[in-house]
């Protein structure tokens, strides 16, 4: 069964936005997660940047003390984050680029160009019982070089496939590359997870062509979608758009075609 992580982050934005400085504000990550699980998701994703500009360091500790489902820390491959992960122990890392100027993660990790560091950081995480993902673009190169530094599973940065949704020859062409990475992925041994501008419009197309998926992390469209449904209609939605996907061959599958 694929499996929906929702990433609350934007949840935070908004409390950040009214209450930044504070140690209170709402609306609270927590409870939006509480209600995300309660709908149906099968885990919770936050990322804790370094700027802390929406989740903050209360935030991941009192999610790893009240949700049930599993904890996705997303994180830059910095030694701040890091110390608290090893301390927090998620259920799972991803480990992600990070730029301070960017409204939201732009383009995957080069794990090509930094083998050192990430298989450093993976050592350490796994020691300390972590799965660890990487957030890649689906290039071959960064797919051999995730299973050169250890690394459980990938997560195919599909921004470009959303980007140019409605440019029908660049997103076949994006529908090609993330087809192949996620097949060169799984050959490898690699859990193959995706995420990253993916919503109710063109989610479903990707589950129809692009084999081998896991998991998904949505946030942004699911908590865009919660202003006027409520989170919980919101993540139903969402996992009922995911629902018959078939892993091996999608092109079967019983998903409404668009």
């Amino acid at each position: 069964m694929l499996k929906l992580g929702v990433n609350v982050d934007h949840v935070a934005t908004l409390r950040e936005a009214r209450y930044r400085g504070r140690n209170f504000g709402e609306p609270d990550p927590v409870d939006a997660a509480l209600l995300c699980e309660r709908a149906g998701a099968h885990g919770i994703t936050v990322h804790l940047r370094e700027d802390r500009r929406h989740i903050q360091d209360r935030d991941v500790w009192k999610l790893k003390q009240s949700i049930n489902t599993r904890l996705n820390l997303e994180m830059a491959a910095s030694k701040e984050i890091l110390a608290i992960a090893l301390q927090l122990k998620p259920h799972s890392v991803c480990i992600v680029p990070e730029r301070r100027l960017e409204i939201t993660t732009e383009g995957g990790l080069n794990v090509k160009a930094n083998i050192d560091v990430i298989k450093e950081f993976r050592e350490q995480l796994n020691e300390a019982g972590i799965i660890v993902s990487l957030f890649i673009d689906p290039e071959p190169y960064q797919i051999e070089a995730s299973v050169s530094v250890g690394a459980q599973c990938v997560e195919l940065h599909t921004g470009q496939y959303c980007e140019n949704f409605n440019n029908i020859a660049r997103r076949e062409q994006e529908l090609q590359k993330l087809q192949t990475a996620a097949r060169l992925a799984h050959e490898a041994g690699l859990q193959v997870n995706a995420g990253h501008g993916l919503n109710y419009v063109n989610l479903p197309l990707l589950l129809q062509r692009v084999p081998f998926l896991e998991e998904l992390n949505i946030g942004h469209s699911i908590i865009s979608r919660a202003v006027f449904v409520g989170i919980e209609t919101a993540v139903k939605e969402m996992l009922n758009l995911m629902a018959g996907y078939n892993p091996i061959k999608p092109e079967h599958s019983t998903l409404n075609r668009q």
